[in-house]
């Protein structure tokens, strides 16, 4: 069975974004073209599809950690704080839009709570992820046959 991450992140996540467009399954409400990401960072994203590339960010970090949280995920999506001559020190990631993201997962069938601890990856999502996975990895093996051994 293939795992997201047999594949580079950078191949997969541009093609789970599409699909996760295509499907339908998250669309970014009206306040995402002006919300920072974090305190940590000074600008919105300038990216027009930011939004949907943090959503399959997200579902590929669900699955991989396992059980997670927003405060948890809010940590991963963190950074530095600048603080002019003063030391830097980390910062969380913006929970309202992890929180967004996650509601719109759980929404689409895609992720799943469980018990009190998070979220989880639910067997649609893990197919999906699977599945992309899979396809990545067959075209990637195709110029280096040292891959197939992952198919």
């Amino acid at each position: 069975m293939t795992h997201p991450q047999d594949v580079p992140p950078s191949v997969l996540l541009p093609r789970l974004a599409t699909e996760l467009r295509t499907r339908g399954v998250v669309t970014p409400p009206p306040w995402s073209t002006f919300a920072k990401t974090g305190v940590h960072k000074q600008r919105a994203p300038t990216q027009t599809d930011w939004w949907y590339l943090r959503s399959a960010s997200v579902l590929r970090k669900i699955y991989v950690k396992g059980n997670v949280g927003i405060e948890r995920l809010s940590s991963e999506y963190g950074g530095k704080r600048d603080r002019g001559s003063a030391p830097y020190h980390a910062r969380n990631g913006s929970r309202a839009v992890l929180r967004e993201i996650v509601h719109q997962l759980e929404k689409a069938g895609l992720v799943q709570p469980y018990k009190s601890r998070g979220r989880r990856v639910s067997p649609e999502g893990q197919k999906l992820l699977d599945g992309l996975s899979r396809e990545i990895l067959k075209g990637l093996a195709a110029g280096r046959p040292e891959l197939a051994k992952y198919l």
